[in-house]
């Protein structure tokens, strides 16, 4: 498989990650949009967000939580945006999965 995300989770690619647990890792966006800019990528290869299963779902949940449970070590403790992308109409770039996570800065209240 020629995904970018299922390389940097292998280890093939080099990369910041910030956090990393069984299902999931959260690294530095490389093209940040925000003071704080990371991503949130499981592990299980997920083209997007509609082609998950409900076993697959869990994960994402979790991943939710997680990013939650991190907020303040990752420098969002007065808030922050999460967004995923599917589909070429959304700008999705990866075909695998992944959660932006913006913050550390007053954000735009338009997101386009």
């Amino acid at each position: 498989m020629d995904c970018i995300f299922c390389k940097i989770i292998n280890g093939e690619i080099p990369s910041t990650k910030v956090y990393e647990d069984k299902k999931m890792i959260i690294i530095n966006d490389i093209a940040p949009q925000a003071a704080k800019h990371y991503l949130a990528i499981p592990k299980v290869h997920l083209a997007n967000i509609v082609e998950m299963e409900k076993k697959q779902a869990k994960i994402v949940g979790k991943m939710l939580k997680t990013i939650g449970e991190l907020a303040d070590s990752l420098g969002l403790q007065d808030g922050f945006r999460i967004v995923s992308n599917k589909g070429e109409n959304g700008c999705q770039s990866v075909g695998h999965l992944h959660i932006h996570i913006l913050g550390g800065e007053k954000l735009s209240e338009k997101m386009g």
